[in-house]
Formats: C-alpha cells, sequence, structure tokens
C-alpha cells in the first residue's frame, strides 16, 4: 500500500471528510480492520485566504502551498492530494518542484464523466474554480464542455460556501437554494452538475435531484484508494 500524502485544512470541514472517506474506502477494499497509510499536513486556512483574498497575492498562496507540499514529501507520501478544488490551479506551478506527482481532483471527475457519457456540466464551486480554466481544461482532454453559473448564482455560490460551508453550516434553505440552481442549469443545457467544492457534497445529497451529480471529494478519494493500491 502506498503511502497517502494530503494537503489539507482549506477547510478542516472537507479535510476531514476526506480521512474519513479513504479510510472507510480502503477498509471495503481490503476488509478486516484495515486503513488507509496517509500523512497529513494541515495549514491555517485563514492565512490562505489573507493572501488569496485579503492580499490578492496569488504568488503568497503558492508559496504556501508548495511550502506544504513539501513537508509531505519529506514525510515519506509517494503522491498527493489536495482536499480542496480551487487550490488545484497551482498544480502545474508547483510540480515540477517536487519528485511525487499530485493526483488531480479534475482528472477524477473527469474520468467518471467520460465512462457515463456526459457531454456537457456544469460546475459548482468558489469564484476561483468557477472563473478559472484549471477545471476547464482538464474536462476538456475528456471530451466534457463545461458550464460556469450566470453572475448572480456565482454569487450565491461563493458566498454560500465561503460564511456557511466552511465553519461548518449546511443550513436547510441553502439546500433548498442549490436544489433550484442545479434545476435552472440543467434547463440551459447541463446534463450534469460537477460538486466542484469539497463542502458542497455535504450540504447536497445524491437524491437531493434527478439528475447526476458528482461528488468530486468522493471520486477523488476512489482514486486516491485505486493508486494506493496499485502495484
Amino acid at each position: 500500500m502506498k503511502k497517502i500524502g494530503l494537503i489539507g485544512g482549506l477547510s478542516w470541514v472537507s479535510t476531514a471528510a476526506y480521512y474519513r472517506l479513504l479510510n472507510t474506502m480502503m477498509n471495503e477494499a481490503l476488509g478486516s480492520v484495515h486503513s488507509a497509510h496517509l500523512i497529513l499536513e494541515s495549514v491555517n486556512r485563514q492565512q490562505y485566504v489573507n493572501h488569496v483574498i485579503r492580499d490578492k497575492n496569488e504568488s503568497a498562496a503558492c508559496d504556501m502551498i508548495l511550502e506544504t507540499a513539501r513537508a509531505v514529501e519529506a514525510g515519506g507520501a509517494e503522491f498527493l492530494v489536495i482536499t480542496c478544488n480551487d487550490v488545484h490551479r497551482f498544480v502545474p506551478e508547483i510540480q515540477p518542484h517536487l519528485n511525487i506527482r499530485f493526483l488531480h481532483i479534475a482528472d477524477a471527475t473527469g474520468a467518471a464523466i467520460k465512462a457515463d457519457g456526459l457531454s456537457t456540466v456544469a460546475l459548482l464551486g468558489v469564484r476561483k474554480t468557477m472563473e478559472g480554466t484549471f477545471y476547464q481544461d482538464v474536462l476538456t482532454k475528456y471530451g466534457i464542455n463545461t458550464m460556469v453559473p450566470n453572475d448572480q448564482e456565482r454569487d450565491y455560490i461563493d458566498a454560500s460556501i465561503m460564511d456557511e460551508m466552511v465553519k461548518d453550516q449546511f443550513r436547510p434553505e441553502t439546500r433548498a437554494g442549490y436544489v433550484s440552481l442545479m434545476k435552472a442549469l440543467n434547463d440551459r443545457g447541463a446534463e450534469g452538475i460537477i460538486l466542484g467544492c469539497t463542502e458542497i457534497p455535504l450540504l447536497i445529497a445524491p437524491g437531493d435531484i434527478d439528475m447526476p451529480a458528482y461528488s468530486t471529494t468522493d471520486l477523488h478519494c476512489r482514486a486516491a484508494v485505486a493508486m494506493a493500491l496499485e502495484d
């Protein structure tokens, strides 16, 4: 079993979900009392947010993640998993400085969507995810077109994540708002929805909408377990 390296704290809420899922899935794969072999470096989210939002300093944020990745690598990890979608925008810049590779969350997601035969999906997440290109660039390799919510919808999604979910607040009215928003995206041509923030799957259950919804947290963890068990 390979040692999984986790970069967490972005937020602690989704990091806890990753830890639970990785161990649950590893136990399902191997049985008995097996659990995942992993190392976790959890960063201070406030420091990261200060770099990105207050100071608008992407370079400082990237350096913070690089330093964390190096610490995880030094701890014996054999590949890296970032427990946050939008931080993957730094992967192309960070990867050349490491001797182990990232398991990219968009690759895990794209492979699942392609296997289901969908060609157009809507992407939900924080503003950096929805308005950036790092997700769309990966999905294009899988032949998948990416829809992005409109300005008002992006404002709502970003605010609900930043003001509620990363604080471990999951409100029924927010769930209802997401269900309505996703139905609207379906009406505009989305065949499925990427829950592209690792907190959103903690809000939306599989039965909440009548269309495929892809939990990036679940897909990323399944791909990590599969990679850890590769010969």
